[in-house]
């Protein structure tokens, strides 16, 4: 079996391809995808290395390496900075020659990533990034979402909540597109279920002290308090939110978006009774659980993988399966994409789906809620499912879209 060749092989791989060069075209069984993420900071935990474990596990999986298809993983980390992920893309797309670039976590890294793939006719396949905009008004024709975006999050949590008799919300909103977009798309939920934001207040990314937020919170007398955040941030506010008694007082958290692997920092007896909105568990079948258990065996401390990992595994299979489907690679990310909105997606993972024309990759979603300590019966037994939500009803419909690229009758 032939190995992947990591980074430090790209020079030695550049060189070799100069003797043994051939035209671009649809007999070229080379690729080139570059994951690109958090790596050290507050995402790393949800994607980061697992991110790129994921990816080489696909690889593998595909069975093309054994075939005679020769692919290189490259990983890079953009440090939740748009500049910098836009400058790596292009030096991997410029230099090394990337075909496609994968997961980008951070809804503002993703939307210029997008860009860039769209101007350099590569494909993005974004696991990440929560921004339904990406699908939306800053669709195109590179770039596809195959795990989960805020849409998804705010008619799952929110509508719940909202329906269950939290009627009035305060968000604590992490300050960029992310956060922003997870805030507009759960106030418009909210208010088309019979409740209604009371207030808000926007936070640095990666801050560390959140009591002045909390405090705001707190004093609306909201009925649920909407954590518009995700990963460190996520986890930082939930801890402190319990130091201040603000569930014991009365108030409901909402984690609009949250991880296993966040669920796993904050322990049971912290994170219990919280509800949230996923479209991967490592435990709801047999299929999701023999995967993750072969990934766990293969990740730091045996962690199992989040909903982004498992959509970067999803999302290079499917364009693996797109490339060996042409052929070979056409060296034309606007004809990959479109092969893969038009080849439907047998994944194990999420379930069989479909890429729309927005991009928009939809299956199935679940409301899960954090099981108590004493209902966990193995280790990373965190959730229980309380609803599953159609894939129809996970996706924003075709007919409100934003995307130009959507043919509206």
């Amino acid at each position: 079996m032939q190995k992947l060749t990591s980074r430090s092989a790209v020079t030695a791989l550049a060189l070799a391809s100069v003797a043994f060069a051939v035209p671009a075209s649809a007999q070229d069984k080379t690729v080139k995808l570059g994951v690109l993420n958090d790596m050290t900071s507050l995402y790393a935990d949800i994607g980061g290395p697992n991110s790129l474990r994921a990816a080489r596990m696909a690889v593998q999986d595909s069975g093309l390496l054994e075939k005679g298809w020769k692919i290189d993983v490259l990983s890079g980390d953009h440090q939740n900075k748009p500049d910098v992920g836009v400058n790596i893309g292009r030096q991997w797309i410029d230099v090394e020659k990337a075909d496609m670039i994968v997961d980008v976590p951070n809804s503002g890294v993703a939307l210029a990533v997008a860009n860039l793939a769209k101007e350099k006719n590569i494909v993005m396949i974004n696991s990440g990034a929560a921004s339904a905009d990406l699908t939306g008004k800053a669709c195109n024709p590179n770039s596809v979402t195959v795990t989960y975006d805020t849409y998804m999050l705010a008619n799952g949590t929110g509508k719940a909540l909202t329906k269950a008799g939290g009627d009035t919300w305060f968000f604590l909103t992490s300050d960029y597109a992310f956060g922003h977009a997870l805030e507009r798309d759960t106030s418009a939920v909210v208010t088309a279920t019979g409740g209604k934001s009371v207030g808000g207040v926007r936070h640095p990314i990666n801050t560390s002290d959140f009591s002045s937020f909390l405090l705001q919170a707190q004093s609306s007398k909201a009925k649920v308090i909407g954590l518009a955040n995700a990963g460190g941030d996520t986890t930082n506010s939930i801890k402190q939110a319990a130091e201040f008694g603000i569930v014991q007082g009365g108030q409901k958290l909402a984690a609009l978006l949250l991880f296993v692997n966040d669920v796993h920092s904050l322990g049971l007896k912290t994170a219990q009774g919280l509800s949230f909105t996923e479209s991967f568990y490592w435990d709801l079948n047999d299929k999701t659980r023999a995967w993750s258990k072969r990934f766990a065996a293969e990740s730091k401390n045996n962690a199992m993988p989040s909903m982004t990992v498992a959509g970067v595994y999803s999302g290079v299979r499917h364009y693996l399966k797109v490339m060996e489907a042409l052929g070979g690679n056409p060296k034309d990310g606007a004809k990959v994409v479109a092969k893969m909105k038009e080849m439907p997606v047998e994944d194990d993972l999420f379930g069989k789906g479909i890429i729309r024309a927005d991009g928009r990759k939809i299956h199935p979603a679940y409301l899960f809620e954090v099981k108590k300590p004493e209902e966990s019966k193995y280790p990373w037994d965190y959730y229980k499912v309380v609803a599953t939500i159609p894939a129809e009803d996970a996706a924003r419909p075709l007919e409100s879209s934003e995307c130009p690229m959507v043919n509206k009758k």
